[in-house]
């Protein structure tokens, strides 16, 4: 599976958090408001590709309800860098032991447990686990449409992704290896990162497609990155960096053009980072 650092995760947090289609929480809110009882047991989430557990943080508040938390990522250094980052964000912190933390923030009561295992392999063994909601955060790109054809198969829970990739980037000032560019880039975004040839920008439209003909209802909105210079600019830097990296890998285009490319997405004044969030639920 790809590996991310704790660093890029923490830096794209904010951009996350705000992107989210509020439109579409509100729908999932609603979901799990009708699904609940004064009495309910604290809300059952499993996240996947959970990294450092931006979606926790990013969801959380806007649930009215105890939750229960299992968090799941394939490398163990963002397992630990999670532990850490939920501990400094909650009001309170217990450990019960290493894998699980027991958070207050607000008047919610928070279980987290954490999980480190290799979701390319064992999927449908953690769709048998109990839950109420599944979620994820810019994760289904990176994963290849026979991994999705098995996950929309073995799905029996309430799903809620956010911000997985579209392929669409707009970048002010415009520069003439763009497009190129571009195309070279969704060909790095179609390689292996640990699940088969990743779907990358088609990963939306198999799983709406994939989950209809399975009986779900779904729901799609827009949720794309908007960033500019004057309250992003780290992003955009590092944004820029790693994506002429990954142009870079494919040889598709010359050094010369490659690094007046770098240099000028480095700089750029704004950007637009086209994602979509998914709701997919049984039932009206």
């Amino acid at each position: 599976m790809s590996e991310f650092s704790s660093q890029w995760l923490a830096l794209r947090e904010p951009a996350d958090h705000r992107s989210r289609n509020q439109a579409l929480r509100e729908q999932l809110n609603e979901l799990l408001t009708r699904s609940r009882t004064a009495d309910s047991l604290p809300l059952r989430i499993i996240d996947l590709g959970s990294g450092t557990g931006s979606n926790l943080r990013g969801l959380s508040p806007h649930l009215d309800c105890d939750q229960h938390w299992t968090l799941i990522d394939y490398d163990p250094k963002l397992i630990e860098a999670a532990r850490l980052a939920l501990s400094a964000w909650a009001d309170t912190t217990e450990s019960a032991n290493h894998s699980c933390l027991h958070l207050r923030k607000g008047d919610k009561q928070i279980q987290v447990d954490f999980l480190c295992t290799d979701l390319s392999k064992n999927i449908e063994l953690i769709l048998e686990q109990p839950a109420d909601l599944l979620t994820a955060a810019a994760f289904f790109d990176l994963v290849a449409e026979p991994w999705l054809e098995r996950f929309c198969s073995a799905l029996c829970t309430p799903l809620y992704t956010i911000l997985t990739y579209d392929g669409s980037e707009q970048w002010m000032p415009t520069h003439p290896a763009d497009e190129q560019a571009l195309r070279a880039f969704h060909a790095h975004q179609a390689t292996d990162k640990g699940f088969g040839l990743a779907a990358g920008p088609k990963a939306v439209d198999i799983m709406q497609r994939r989950l209809l003909e399975y009986g779900f209802q779904v729901s799609i909105a827009p949720s794309p990155w908007e960033l500019d210079q004057r309250h992003d600019a780290a992003l955009i830097h590092a944004l820029a960096t790693g994506s002429a990296q990954a142009v870079g890998e494919t040889g598709l285009l010359d050094a010369a053009t490659l690094a007046s490319w770098k240099t000028a997405r480095q700089e750029a004044q704004a950007c637009m980072i086209g994602h979509w969030d998914l709701l997919a639920t049984f039932g009206s």
